[in-house]
């Protein structure tokens, strides 16, 4: 079982970047996927979570209405539309999965960079 994110860059501030996040595994059954980023010199931190029965979502309150997941069910893959990017949002963002039955996220991706230009 893996997840791959992909979509990450160099943008300026106000612009957007959509990041994807791909789950595959014989043995996988999603719980709940999510994104986590961490800055230079700081702790990893929560961003943003959907649960893939009934969709509900979950914010950060730093990203709250400017970030949106959303997810396609059969390919098992969720995105994360960033708008109106700010330079404190420049972190390497990370991609989980909460498999059913599992406790917490026991399945991460390896990152990919998002970078804010001012």
């Amino acid at each position: 079982v893996q997840v791959v994110e992909s979509g990450g860059g160099l943008v300026q501030a106000g612009g957007s970047l959509r990041l994807s996040c791909a789950a595959s595994g014989r043995t996988f059954s999603a719980y709940a996927m999510g994104w986590f980023r961490q800055a230079p010199g700081k702790e990893r931190e929560f961003v943003a979570s959907i649960r893939w029965s009934g969709g509900s979502k979950y914010y950060a309150d730093a990203v709250q209405g400017r970030f949106t997941i959303s997810r396609t069910i059969a390919s098992y893959t969720n995105y994360l539309q960033m708008d109106h990017l700010k330079p404190e949002d420049t972190a390497i963002y990370y991609c989980a999965a909460q498999q059913t039955g599992s406790q917490g996220y026991g399945v991460w991706g390896q990152g990919t960079q998002v970078s804010v230009s001012s």
